[in-house]
């Protein structure tokens, strides 16, 4: 059953003024393979590069439910939060907090973090289409501008979907 946290739980920005930063990626994979691979094996495809935690990353977990975590296992033993499930609804869409500051380090007040959406959709024979919007970038305050240019750069969303694309169809993982 589709779950998520209720929408008075978070303000919304102003959106004409708070520009989000979207891509999507078509991929030969079935739309559940598709959903598991982005999620349930999100550890198989997150380059251990994108953490924010103080020692090397050892494995990237996203609890799929609302309430869940999205953190990373550190080597040091630690464990490093960077988000929280708000909408989980199998196979079709999850959306989680965005809960890193624009100096890369973990927030914890959910009010201050954007929020990623990510949407699988059929795209005909054994294709899946995948859709990611990450919005409200103004909840981070003075660094907005700043996460959402991180965000929309090629080592960014486009540049880990391609990783993505390429684990979902079982290619060799890109440079």
């Amino acid at each position: 059953m589709p779950s998520q946290v209720p929408a008075s739980a978070m303000t919304e920005p102003d959106p004409t003024n708070d520009p989000a930063v979207r891509t999507s990626i078509t991929v030969r994979a079935s739309l559940e393979h598709a959903f598991e691979v982005f999620t349930a094996d999100f550890d198989s495809w997150w380059p251990r590069s994108h953490h924010i935690g103080s020692s090397p990353m050892t494995k990237g977990v996203i609890e799929g439910r609302v309430g869940g975590r999205l953190h990373s296992e550190q080597a040091d033993g630690k464990d490093c939060p960077w988000g929280t499930m708000l909408a989980w609804e199998p196979p079709h869409r999850f959306v989680f907090a965005w809960q890193i500051t624009p100096q890369w380090q973990y927030e914890p007040d959910i009010a201050k973090a954007s929020e990623v959406e990510v949407r699988f959709s059929p795209a005909g024979e054994g294709m899946t289409r995948v859709d990611l919007e990450h919005r409200h970038f103004a909840r981070h305050g003075a660094g907005a501008d700043q996460m959402r240019a991180g965000v929309g750069a090629p080592n960014g969303w486009g540049g880990l979907l391609a990783l993505y694309a390429a684990k979902a169809e079982g290619r060799p993982m890109p440079a």
